[in-house]
Formats: C-alpha cells, structure tokens, sequence
C-alpha cells in the first residue's frame, strides 16, 4: 500500500499576512470596504501591578495615618453637565488636563469644609509609591503632580502646583476646575546630555512595537514628535484655546464646540476665517507624518506615514455673500494587526484628515460650531486557522472483496497442484512395478 503525509507550511500557519500599502487613490475603496462608525465605551480593565509602573498603571499612594494603600486620582466630568467626579485614577505616564464643574449651594460653607476647595487635600497626608510594590511602603518624598520618572527605577519625585483666585460669596455659585497631571525624564537617564534634548525625545511610547489600545498617538512636524490631539468644549460649550483631548489608538472620538468670531477684525474677511479655523482644527501642533507603531523614532523616516489630508472647496455655491469654511474634521485611521498569532502587534497603515465645509454667511454668525471626528478601521487579514496533527492516508483498492478472490484463487491453485503431484507418483509407480 502507498502512504501519503499532508504537511502545512509553519510560516502560513503562524503569522499574519503582509499588510497592504495604502495610497491616496484606494483609501477611500478600503475605508468603504471596512469602516464603520461607532462610539461605544471601550471595556473597563482592572489594573494589575508588578515591580514598577506600566504605562497607565494607576499611580499608588499611601495614607499613613490610616495604613490605607489607595490611588492618586485626577478628577475628570461626566456627562453633558460636566460636574467633577473624583474617582478616576491618574495613569503613569498618561500627561493630560481635565476640567469640570462644581456646583455649591452654599459657597461660604463649602469654602471651609469641601475638601475638594481645599488646596491641602490634594497633597496632604499621604505619600506616593516609588513602585507599585503593596507590601513595600516607602520613605516620605517631595510630593508632586509633575512627576518625575527614571526609567524602569520608577517614580523619582511628585510636585503639586495651585492658582487661586478670590470668588463671591453668593449663596449659589458654580466653580470650574482645572487639572492636569504631566510626566518629564529623570536627568540620571541622560546624564549631561538632558538640557540639549526637546520635549519630542522624551515622549513614552505608545507600544513596542505595536500600538497599544488607549496609548496617544504619535505625530511629527518637521521631525518634532508630539501627541495627535483635538478640539474640546469649555463648560459654556466654547471651543478651548489651550487644552485639547489626546486621540488615543482605537478609540473612536468624537467633540463639538464652538468658535467665537470677531465681526470687526473678520469683516469680509473670507481667507482669514477659513485660516482661523483650519488652525483650530489643527492645533498648535499641527500633524504631517503619523507613526506606524508606538515605538516610532523620529529619525527615522521608514517608521512614519504621510498623513493626507483633503480641504474643501473655497467656493460658495449660490451665494455671493458667503464665506465655504470648515466645520467637520474625520480623520480616518487604518489599521492592522501583524506578526506572530500568539504576540500580535497592531501598526498602522495609513491616515488622512477629511474636512467638510459649510456656506457660511458673514456679518451673521458670531460663533461657528465645530464638530471632530475619529475613526479607526481595522483592516487585519486573518491566516487561515491552524490544522491538527497530520494524518496517514492509505491507498486501498477499489474492491472490496479483492482479498476474498485472492484467496479463493490460492486456494483452487493449491488443489490443483496437488491433483497434478498425486498423477505423477501414480505413473512413476506403474513403471516401477513393470
């Protein structure tokens, strides 16, 4: 019988297909092909803890009074109210700023016994875990929310900054806070060599390689690496100047506000207002290349894609005084998972920034509404799956009953060889008795 052994290739087996290129002419045919919207919270994920903080580990502190082991906390809004919640735990190496409002029925009370009025509480009492070791409770350190790190030797000082400013003491009253939580290297990573290094060098990764879910993207402006961010709303629902959201990878976004114009300095003035809000759609800084992993150096070029990035048209249809400026931004971002099946790592493909616009008449509106958009399409081709062990195949013979004729046939040869001996000793006997 013939055996026969199927053998499927490893490589096939173990590791995702190459990602296609994507250029300016087939986005649009691949964004059709796998993008969708949607906006849906992403799943929430219990910290866990090792030897030293990962990026977006909550930061641990200690209350010696208490012995109780807790979590520094940054407050953040919730809703379409924007009132504070003072629950969310501040991410190691996640620099961000939030703002929120606080609304007390009476100021002259809460201004003694709020805690969250009370510059002491948000640096008082406790101290701020070098590591994320719970049996290991440290020396009292300079506290500070601009924390300084030091490489995989963990937090290496805390520092806390205020502004103040003197408010009524009407009996209802409404405050907005401010907050932000910055990271910066530790001169003992790059001795003599920090001062001459810009604030683009010491951006964490995002991944390593790949993009990490929830880690900032990264964006470069002739060489200069920064976080990819955009517009959000003040509490009156202004578009703010300073503070902007971080788009973080696969994490569809979206924000709207509204930004005021003024009608002396804009008067019919169509570029310049079409200028103003490109910028703040763009930001200070404004994106050219967008890094494939989360571990892009700036230097080096193969490790960057050029975002593209589609304007309107300047023209106004049927309207002669009309200004065609931008009021939507969708930057569309694909994607895709390569590598190994068992570590996978998530690169990005291509990026484009896809402004809409609207007729807008001068001299008539005050305040333009913004709206951005982002979107991550997931463009990963699955290899085909893994197949068991391999098999023998046996090549057996059409019919069935082949060993049944076999034999028979054996055996009809065996009686027929006999009956010939049994002739032959009869012969040579009669010649013999002759």
């Amino acid at each position: 019988a013939d055996f026969f052994f199927f053998f499927q290739p490893l490589a096939k087996l173990n590791y995702f297909q190459q990602p296609q290129d994507i250029k300016e002419s087939d986005f649009c045919k691949f964004l059709e092909k796998y993008g969708k919207h949607s906006f849906l919270a992403p799943s929430e994920v219990q910290p866990s803890f090792s030897a030293f903080y990962r990026a977006g580990d909550p930061i641990l502190i200690y209350f010696d009074s208490s012995s109780v082991l807790s979590t520094l906390r940054q407050p953040v809004k919730m809703g379409a109210s924007g009132l504070c919640v003072d629950g969310n735990p501040a991410g190691f190496l996640d620099s961000k700023s939030t703002s929120c409002t606080r609304i007390f029925a009476n100021l002259s009370k809460s201004c003694i016994t709020d805690p969250a009025l009370d510059a002491a509480s948000y640096y008082r009492d406790f101290t701020v875990l070098k590591v994320p070791i719970n049996d290991n409770i440290v020396q009292s350190m300079k506290v500070i929310y601009e924390i300084e790190f030091s490489g995989t030797h963990g937090i290496q000082s805390v520092s806390v900054r205020f502004k103040v400013s003197n408010i009524s003491e009407n009996s209802g009253s409404s405050l907005q806070q401010h907050f932000t939580l910055h990271f910066w290297v530790s001169a003992s990573i790059f001795p003599g060599l920090l001062p001459s290094l810009t604030l683009s060098h010491m951006l964490p990764r995002s991944g390593n390689p790949g993009y990490i879910t929830g880690a900032p993207l990264l964006i470069a402006n002739s060489g200069a690496k920064q976080h990819m961010s955009i517009l959000r709303s003040e509490g009156d629902g202004s578009c703010s100047q300073f503070i902007r959201h971080t788009v973080q990878f696969g994490r569809n976004m979206r924000t709207d506000c509204k930004l005021s114009l003024s009608p002396i300095l804009e008067e019919s003035n169509c570029s310049y207002i079409q200028q103003k809000l490109y910028k703040a759609f763009q930001g200070m800084n404004r994106a050219e290349d967008l890094a494939i992993t989360g571990s892009a150096h700036s230097t080096q070029a193969e490790e960057w894609t050029t975002i593209l990035i589609q304007k309107c048209s300047v023209q106004a249809v049927n309207c002669t005084s009309c200004c065609m400026v931008p009021v939507t931004l969708e930057i569309q971002i694909l994607w895709t998972k390569v590598g190994l099946l068992s570590n996978p790592q998530a690169q990005i493909l291509g990026a484009r920034y896809f402004y809409q616009c609207h007729p807008l008449k001068l001299l008539s509106t005050s305040r333009v509404p913004l709206t951005t958009v982002v979107t991550f399409t997931d463009m990963t081709e699955w290899p085909e799956p893994p197949r068991g062990q391999p098999q023998m195949h046996w090549k057996l013979p059409f019919d069935i009953f082949f060993p049944f004729k076999v034999a028979l046939n054996l055996e009809r040869s065996y009686r027929g060889d006999l009956a010939g001996y049994f002739l032959l000793i009869l012969i040579m006997s009669s010649i013999l008795c002759f």
